[in-house]
């Protein structure tokens, strides 16, 4: 590990966490009395039957943890090497984001790899909540989005706030702190995993949550008005024609109402799964009603374009001039209809949206273009805000499948638009995403150092496959798929597609020279091949539903995830011989597992004089332990896996004693990758790891965990 120079740790915070009592409690504290051997469960959902068309370790290459993306993504071939290279870091983008809580709201996804002063509970925040949901949509593994979509809206996401400026004067819930989009989110969520019970339980809460922006409701309009700021828009061309730049500029959007109308929607269809009928067809008429207010009073006939208008000192509903991209967020939900599409001639303006590097956020010809966006974050005028040009290229891919033909936007406009994105999201001639980007140089603009970097604030992945590919999700038991790839391609792939319980794989293949399996466009479910045609094409196929995966929920008694608005919880608690000065030991419990130099969520002891090292954690009371995973850090540099080390319990005495009976896996360490040590259960209150670093090096870990059945 190289020596940070003028970075400093960051002070530790700690979250309040319940500690759970287990009926193991009852036998003594510290005993290592052996209970009933069991199989461990798994640790990675099985994957199944499918083809093998693509070689994983290589699109992978040194990822971390290469076992989670086997079991978890789809896998993708593309003669765009740009867009593949991305593709693949946003997964690893996703998966650092993948943060455990503790036992009450089990796992969420961050945006910031730390929590920041305005966060909900252990560094959520739901403005870009609907777009974690569409990405991660997409994994194996579906507990990690069950724990995510009830923490914001059953869980702890759901629990009050203040209603001061800092976090939304407006609103008293954290999930309503910032704009978003559950229903639709969740409904999608359900076509790609077939589970719609799931969806439909949460039916009550997604109403509640829809209710809750009534506060923000014009009934005299049939419109929902929203602070640019709690859109996620600090400056904007909005805000800035207000008193308040930063705060100012309430106004009927075409985002909030977007979010009510496609909300309302997947409201109306999950009411109706349910037998609800009532509930349905009351929201099928409020999406009906928001559909016709949205036109009336946010569609400039003159400019073509959905606009902002100012709710104060406005009674004429006067539109603002400039175009903003917000205007293309309608098409995300399927809200304007086909005599609207004239709205898209403005994405490929010189004048208007384009942009090497993606979408600009406001029109070029607006006076407010790249205002003082210079001056630091965070400025939506004019830079490329990944936020908002997956909402557009989301719109744009629903305008060119889902509509009637239309003359203003291609397929290889998609494409086109889709690689400057993909192009922007660079760094040092590696894939990277930070907050913003500026439109016309290659240049991430809002990229502050231990804050920005990885930031999983937007979708790619989702744009791709629903997108590019086209893998079209559906309720029932079908699959359209509706490609835009450009006409040229000669060939692409993608399998590992998790859909309904089955395993889809695409594969186009002009000539047949490049999979060697036959010239034409096909389609396989659980590697059969169900569909055949000479070109790609829009198809629809029949899936029947799979089986789906009884995968166990599981609980890791020694997080500690602080974060956000909550105190210190006093256990569990870790502690080391030595730590480094810039790591911390109570980071290795925080419940996020990244291999990242900065920030870092590790502890190790680099620096350390001493031959070996000990970590420990204390969890405050007698604890059931049989299944430890440590994710040993290394950074082929400093740090490296330890060449040994021992796990320990402390017994009845306050002494440390060798666990016995041990089962690793792997048996040697291996950095930046689980290894996992599996044992009859014993009772303990701590547990410690003394690791023998190898020679010249020194040795730490990302995360340790402590896992039982829940």
């Amino acid at each position: 590990m190289k020596p940070l120079g003028s970075f400093l740790a960051m002070p530790l915070r700690r979250a309040v966490k319940p500690h759970l009592t287990f009926a193991v409690a009852m036998a003594p504290i510290f005993s290592a009395t052996t209970l009933i051997a069991q199989t461990p469960p798994p640790v990675y959902p099985e994957v199944g039957p499918t083809t093998q068309f693509i070689n994983q370790d290589a699109v992978i290459g040194s990822f971390p943890e290469p076992a989670w993306y086997k079991a978890n993504i789809p896998f993708i071939d593309l003669p765009d090497q740009t867009i593949e290279n991305v593709y693949y870091y946003r997964w690893r983008v996703t998966h650092e984001a993948q943060k455990y809580t503790g036992a009450k709201n089990g796992w969420i996804e961050t945006e910031f790899l730390g929590p920041v002063f305005y966060s909900a509970p252990y560094g959520g925040i739901s403005a870009a909540a609907g777009h974690h949901i569409a990405e991660a949509r997409w994994i194996r593994d579906q507990r990690y989005l069950d724990d995510y979509i009830r923490f914001w809206l059953i869980g702890d996401g759901d629990s009050a706030k203040p209603a001061n400026e800092s976090v939304n004067p407006n609103t008293t819930d954290w999930a309503h702190e910032y704009s978003f989009w559950p229903g639709s989110a969740v409904l999608q969520r359900a076509e790609v995993t077939g589970n719609l019970g799931f969806a439909t339980d949460l039916l009550p809460a997604l109403i509640n949550f829809y209710n809750g922006w009534s506060p923000q409701f014009n009934s005299q309009l049939g419109l929902y008005w929203q602070t640019p700021v709690w859109d996620a828009m600090e400056y904007s061309a909005s805000s800035y024609q207000s008193p308040d730049p930063y705060h100012g500029g309430n106004g009927y959007r075409p985002t909030i109402n977007a979010y009510q109308f496609g909300d309302a929607k997947a409201i109306s269809i999950l009411a109706a799964l349910k037998g609800d009928l009532a509930t349905s067809v009351q929201f099928a008429v409020q999406a009906a009603k928001l559909q016709h207010a949205q036109d009336k009073y946010l569609w400039d006939p003159t400019t073509n374009f959905y606009k902002h208008v100012m709710q104060a000192n406005n009674p004429s509903l006067i539109k603002i001039v400039d175009r903003e991209e917000i205007g293309f967020v309608p098409w995300m939900f399927e809200m304007p209809g086909p005599n609207r599409s004239a709205a898209w001639a403005e994405l490929l303006d010189p004048q208007g949206f384009f942009s090497d590097f993606g979408i600009t956020t406001v029109e070029r010809r607006s006076s407010w273009f790249m205002y003082q966006a210079a001056s630091g974050c965070c400025h939506w005028d004019g830079p490329m805000w990944p936020y908002a040009a997956s909402q557009t290229l989301n719109g744009l891919a629903n305008l060119l499948i889902d509509y009637p033909p239309q003359t203003y936007v291609t397929n290889e406009d998609y494409y086109n638009v889709l690689s400057a994105y993909a192009f922007a999201q660079q760094k040092d001639g590696q894939p990277y995403v930070a907050e913003a980007h500026d439109p016309d140089l290659a240049s991430w603009i809002y990229d502050s150092p231990n804050h920005s970097e990885d930031y999983n604030h937007s979708t790619f992945n989702d744009l791709v496959l629903s997108g590019l590919i086209g893998i079209r999700p559906q309720l029932k038991n079908t699959l359209v798929v509706h490609p835009l790839v450009p006409a040229s391609w000669d060939y692409f792939a993608v399998e590992n597609v998790a859909y309904h319980g089955r395993n889809i794989s695409i594969l186009w293949d002009r000539d047949g020279s490049h999979y060697q399996q036959g010239a034409g466009f096909k389609i396989y479910i659980d590697g059969n091949l169900v569909l055949h045609k000479s070109t790609v094409q829009p198809v629809v196929i029949s899936v029947p539903p799979g089986q789906p995966q009884s995968l166990p929920i599981l609980v890791n008694d020694a997080v500690n995830a602080w974060g956000g608005p909550l105190s210190p919880a006093p256990y569990p608690i870790a502690s080391a011989s030595y730590t480094s000065p810039v790591d911390d030991a109570q980071r290795a419990i925080d419940g996020q597992v990244a291999f990242l130099d900065i920030p870092n969520t590790r502890w190790t002891d680099y620096g350390s004089p001493n031959p070996t090292d000990w970590w420990s954690v204390n969890f405050g009371q007698a604890t059931s332990v049989s299944d430890i995973r440590i994710y040993f850090y290394n950074d082929n540099g400093g740090v490296k896996p330890p060449a040994s080390y021992e796990l320990q319990y402390q017994d009845v005495n306050g002494q440390w004693q060798d666990i016995p009976n041990q089962t690793r896996q792997p048996t040697v360490p291996a950095g930046n990758d689980l290894n996992r040590i599996t044992f009859p259960a014993i009772t303990t209150q701590a547990l410690r790891v003394i690791v023998t670093p190898q020679a010249g090096a020194w040795a730490g870990f990302s995360e340790f965990q402590s896992w039982r059945p829940q």
